[in-house]
């Protein structure tokens, strides 16, 4: 659903009227609707030089953006944290008038290259660069963030798996301390998921089945005293079922606060009858536990059926299921929630 630029704001430029299949996806980028082949940043752009931005993945669903607020408000809350509200002004940061765009006027963006990409159902990565600057570090030299929208389809895992259940791999890289970079800070710097990544697409041997394919894999808890506490995956949250109940350790062990992950504890469960218990899970607690599942905006809910050499369960198990098909009840209905 789109709807107007706000009066005296901003809006997405239009889209090519002669865009052709391979011009797409369309993609906005600091107020031009440019195809793919066009869409291109500045070798300056200390995004690409040093990781300095933040991102969020948005779905689609029926022309609608899920929990659109819900994402609005955290690569706002993140794009404060890394301080891009103070660029603008001098060196020091001081000076500034703050992000250069509104939340409306980001909300209109992502409708506009939803539109000019004729979706009904897709993904939207939406980017915060912190813009062209110098070849230093100072992120004020950079005078103006960059803004990226892409709207296009998304496919993270084979469909068969969403009932025959995922095999994943416990990394041997933990999840970066909260001191030192906060996971909750959903960042450019995405190198400790890559590296994570790596080890689970280099468990497979090539002759597995594809139900035994390894494609993530569970990042623990930092720890320099030897605890094995379950964090999150390279691109997922991660809930274990225990007893008709759901577990998933807190956001302070260190991992991002998902909005699927939010979705999940504040409405689906509830709306089930289920009860969530927030606590540090432990490796053995996993390994022992009836069901586990991810959660994320591309994947959605999807089961874990093997950790390691343990098997979890003997695919799909009843209450993973049950949440997955409400979720699906609702993102296909007439009212997908954008809240």
């Amino acid at each position: 659903m789109t709807t107007a630029a706000p009066a005296g704001q901003a809006g997405a430029a239009a889209a090519p009227s002669n865009a052709t299949q391979a011009d797409r996806p369309l993609i906005w980028i600091d107020g031009k609707m440019l195809p793919k082949s066009q869409a291109v940043v500045n070798v300056f752009d200390h995004g690409l030089l040093y990781g300095d931005g933040v991102f969020e993945g948005v779905r689609v669903y029926r022309g609608r953006i899920f929990k659109c607020d819900s994402h609005l408000n955290r690569i706002f809350r993140n794009a404060q944290a890394i301080h891009m509200d103070r660029q603008g002004g001098d060196k020091f940061g001081s000076g500034s008038k703050g992000f250069p765009y509104t939340r409306d006027e980001i909300r209109h963006i992502m409708e506009q290259c939803v539109q000019a990409n004729e979706l009904s159902e897709g993904y939207i990565r939406l980017v915060f660069t912190r813009g062209v600057g110098t070849l230093g570090l100072n992120p004020f030299s950079c005078p103006r963030p960059s803004v990226i929208c892409i709207a296009d389809a998304i496919t993270l895992y084979p469909d068969a798996l969403y009932e025959a259940g995922m095999k994943v791999i416990i990394a041997d890289r933990p999840r970066t301390p909260n001191t030192c970079l906060d996971p909750m800070l959903k960042s450019l710097n995405y190198l400790n998921n890559i590296l994570a990544k790596v080890e689970a697409l280099s468990a497979n041997t090539g002759s597995e089945a594809p139900e035994d394919e390894v494609f993530e894999c569970i990042m623990l808890k930092y720890s320099e005293k030897g605890e094995q506490i379950v964090g999150e995956c390279t691109g997922d949250n991660l809930f274990i079922v225990k007893d008709g109940a759901l577990v998933t350790s807190p956001i302070s062990v260190g991992m991002l606060d998902g909005v699927t992950r939010t979705f999940v504890i504040n409405e689906l469960a509830p709306a089930l009858g289920l009860t969530v218990d927030e606590h540090p899970i432990t490796v053995d607690e996993l390994l022992s536990a009836d069901e586990c599942f991810l959660t994320g905006t591309a994947a959605e809910i999807i089961a874990v059926r093997q950790v390691d050499d343990t098997v979890i369960s003997n695919g799909e198990g009843p209450v993973t299921r049950s949440l997955r098909e409400k979720f699906r009840a609702i993102v296909t209905s007439d009212s997908v929630p954008t809240d």
